[in-house]
């Protein structure tokens, strides 16, 4: 895109056009993805819990975060954790939203979508990489799960992993329930875990 160019498109924008305000963004964006320049690409997508915050590097989906997160934390310990070089650039996330939105709609029982698992580490990422294994519609407690991960007596810490859990949804966190009953804490909230378990349940 020349200077005089953008400069034209800038004005647009400042003028109160929102449709060149978005083409500017989506010209930016490509351009930053062109040049390697985009570390870091971000969008919201609105779900039955709420509108989802999907980040995603060039190695994968690094990031979901709920609105209760706050989204421009999120976006702002993405920046000082991976790279300052982040934009809003829906296309890299196209695939994600197209399956959160089967998923949603219950015609998908699991993700494909590639994963960088750079956010999480240690322990906390041996439970969350175990978690896949807690099939579509079933659940497991604490205690299970941190037999899975070769630490039984680590139930507290597998609860520790699943409220830090950075992909929540495409990593089934929601899966993990107390074995005395109820749902637990959850990231997104309690309500969003009943609808999530309740979405799969009926599937």
């Amino acid at each position: 895109m020349s200077s005089n160019n953008l400069t034209s498109e800038l004005v647009r924008a400042l003028d109160g056009d929102p449709g060149h305000a978005r083409a500017l963004r989506d010209r930016l964006a490509a351009a930053a993805q062109a040049e390697g320049v985009l570390d870091v690409a971000y969008r919201t997508v609105d779900t039955p819990v709420g509108p989802l915050l999907l980040a995603a590097t060039d190695v994968g989906l690094v990031r979901v975060a709920y609105a209760g997160e706050d989204h421009d934390k999120v976006l702002q310990t993405l920046a000082d954790r991976i790279s300052p070089r982040i934009l809003r650039a829906p296309a890299r996330l196209d695939t994600t939203a197209r399956e959160l939105e089967e998923y949603f709609a219950g015609r998908r029982r699991r993700f494909d979508v590639p994963l960088d698992w750079r956010l999480t580490a240690g322990f906390r990422g041996s439970v969350l990489h175990r978690l896949p294994e807690i099939g579509y519609g079933q659940t497991a407690s604490y205690a299970a799960v941190a037999k899975l991960a070769g630490r039984p007596k680590a139930f507290r810490a597998v609860g520790t992993a699943c409220a830090t859990n950075p992909l929540p949804v495409v990593v089934p966190c929601h899966r993990v329930i107390p074995s005395a009953g109820g749902v637990g804490f959850y990231l997104g909230g309690v309500d969003a875990k009943r609808t999530l378990l309740s979405l799969e349940a009926a599937r």
